[in-house]
């Protein structure tokens, strides 16, 4: 079992930046595959960023260039730097791990990119 608690969204200015983390119960954290989603009001919930145990990325064409995922084993914990936000960003952000067999998921945090 993984339970994962995110922290790091709120209400920022578009061009801006912010930065989600997310910390996860389990001790054999080096070898999940993490990643973050996120779902707007209306939409399915879509793929942000994702990093694996050996810490390749791949990112959503829409963040490509301005979010970046990265994580800290020591810490147990995966981040997301978001720069240069948009409007189109507002979203609740969900904090996702697969350790091979199961699904695993946060329970959201919002993020809000309005002036």
């Amino acid at each position: 079992q993984v339970q994962l608690v995110e922290s790091g969204g709120g209400l920022v200015q578009p061009g801006g930046s912010l930065r989600l983390s997310c910390t996860a119960s389990r001790s054999i954290f080096s070898s999940l595959t993490m990643a973050w989603y996120r779902q707007a009001p209306g939409k399915e919930r879509e793929l942000v960023a994702r990093i694996v145990s050996s810490g390749g990325t791949n990112y959503a064409d829409s963040v490509k260039g301005r979010f970046t995922i990265s994580r800290d084993n020591a810490k147990n914990t995966v981040f997301l730097q978001m720069n240069s936000l948009e409007p189109e960003d507002t979203a609740v952000y969900y904090c996702h791990a697969y350790d091979g067999l199961r699904n695993y998921w946060g329970q959201g945090t919002q993020v809000t990119v309005s002036s």
